[in-house]
């Protein structure tokens, strides 16, 4: 069988096409962090973001191996989740649930590369469910804490970093204003 007549080739586009669309749903998570002055837990969404980019490349690569021929449009029916909103707590949960949701996908289109025998792209779709999976992790992390409100406090005392200028405290709870910098508490490191 060849990849560009196979089912494979579908769900490698249809990946390709969600792969994109977490990274402008996660764009807007960043842009809602930094709006509220949380520069590094937009840096931490940030990171996400060009994983889902990368992930995107890789798809979009298996692609053009399908043809010699320019691919000018790939037909593909899929659901598409609009499920955030503007509250950041709410948006890291959905990230969270779509990050699962992928988990499931992929690990079902590497069954599907598998069984039409595109072993390359099952495992790829593979390594792409374990990411997902760390990514649920994370977003799940940041959710509880930001819904808890211990994104920056902890029960034991551990080491807080300014990232605009370095400074180091070990306490329970991150400064609310660097004393050497004066950078707000949203430049602190988060623990994750």
């Amino acid at each position: 069988m060849q990849l560009i007549d196979s089912q494979t080739y579908i769900n490698l586009a249809r990946s390709f096409a969600g792969e994109c669309q977490a990274q402008t749903r996660y764009k807007f998570i960043e842009y809602g962090a930094r709006m509220q002055n949380l520069n590094c837990l937009a840096e931490i969404i940030d990171k996400v973001i060009y994983n889902e980019f990368n992930h995107a490349r890789i798809l979009y690569t298996h692609i053009q191996k399908a043809s010699n021929k320019t691919i000018t449009n790939i037909d593909v029916c899929m659901g598409t989740p609009f499920k955030q909103k503007w509250d950041l707590a709410d948006n890291l949960l959905f990230a969270a649930e779509d990050e699962a949701d992928e988990v499931k996908i992929y690990l079902d289109f590497a069954k599907t590369a598998k069984e039409e025998g595109f072993n390359d792209i099952a495992a790829t779709f593979k390594m792409l469910s374990d990411v997902e999976k760390s990514h649920n992790k994370l977003f799940m992390s940041l959710f509880e804490q930001m819904d808890a409100n211990t994104m920056y406090k902890r029960e034991k005392p551990v080491k807080w970093k300014c990232s605009a200028c370095g400074f180091e405290a070990t306490a329970e709870k991150a400064f609310d204003t660097c004393p050497l910098c004066q950078a707000k508490q949203g430049q602190v490191l988060l623990h994750v």
